[in-house]
């Protein structure tokens, strides 16, 4: 995925027929539903609680209920929520660049496919990090090892085929390494990513800054790249690319309906989540995760969503990892 494509993506925020003002049908008597496809501390479980809680204080809905199940890049909690939800127009599922890329290695029986968009919410870039007491100290030190014995070097992240998996195999390919031969340790969410790269269970970690900012500003872990083309203000580390690794991916989350509501049904979602994000609570949750605003709806969502399944595969193919 090229940078001019994600960026030329992130620029259509204004979406035709969506109002802000909210149809009879959203009203304070609402009790939503969300599926969090992933285990509770990771980046999926942070937006879609933010998200609730912006629903809640745009007085959209009463009460918001959250069901967390990870498992194979959202595929478990995915198939769940297709077979109990089908046609409740009050139920919601968190999705992402995450979800189209375990589809795409896993090919699990259900895809996102069978849900209703609503929206993008966020983007964000990958980072890279260290526990504090690894013996490395810079992405070059990785590089170097990862050269001399691949298998000896464990990142780990999210699930297979998110796209701190897909960065790692790009950066094997770039620097002369068999893509195949990253050694990958997926985990069921942020939380368990986090334990793993603190215990120094892993090498190296990766996934949004938001997921390891805490750790980070505690001098826990340390950064030693970003897969951004250009720094990111407030994170004094270098990019990838800076470093002389062509590795440029970019991550978004999303939110998505059950199958077979009406298109009415839908627009009352979009207009409840656009809604949401006019808040105060969303501003906060943006400000303090990181997050960069790329609120998207209807049609360009659905083709940008397309565009994504598509520039995925060819990202991952050439990563040599289909």
């Amino acid at each position: 995925m090229n940078r001019q494509d994600f960026l030329k993506a992130l620029g259509a925020i204004g979406v035709s027929g969506v109002a802000a003002s909210l149809p009879a049908t959203a009203s304070a008597s609402t009790a939503l539903k969300m599926m969090i496809p992933a285990n509770p501390g990771g980046g999926w479980d942070t937006t879609g609680r933010a998200l609730g809680k912006a629903i809640l204080e745009a007085k959209t809905a009463d009460t918001i209920q959250y069901d967390n199940k990870g498992g194979a890049a959202g595929a478990i909690g995915l198939a769940q929520f297709v077979n109990a939800a089908k046609g409740d127009p009050n139920s919601l599922i968190m999705m992402g660049a995450v979800m189209l890329g375990g589809i795409i290695t896993g090919k699990p029986p259900v895809s996102i496919t069978a849900c209703t968009p609503v929206a993008r919410l966020t983007s964000e870039w990958n980072v890279f990090v260290l526990p504090s007491n690894s013996p490395f100290k810079t992405m070059k030190d990785v590089v170097e090892q990862m050269k001399k014995d691949p298998g000896s070097v464990k990142w780990g992240g999210g699930s297979r085929g998110s796209t701190e998996h897909i960065a790692a195999c790009m950066l094997a390919r770039a620097v002369g390494v068999d893509p195949k031969k990253v050694n990958y340790v997926a985990f069921r969410g942020g939380g368990e990513a986090t334990a793993a790269i603190l215990g120094g269970n892993v090498t190296v970690g990766g996934s949004g800054y938001s997921e390891f900012a805490e750790h980070i500003g505690a001098g826990k872990m340390r950064t030693i790249g970003v897969t951004s083309d250009k720094r990111i203000k407030g994170i004094d580390v270098p990019t990838m690319k800076e470093q002389g690794y062509d590795v440029v991916l970019g991550n978004w989350r999303g939110i998505y309906g059950a199958p077979g509501i009406t298109p009415a049904q839908r627009e009352a979602l979009t207009k409840m989540v656009v809604a949401a994000t006019k808040t105060k609570a969303w501003t906060d949750a943006l400000e303090k995760n990181g997050w960069t605003p790329a609120l998207m709806t209807g049609k360009a969502f659905d083709d940008f969503v397309d565009s994504e399944f598509a520039s995925l595969r060819g990202v991952m193919h050439l990563s040599g990892m289909l």
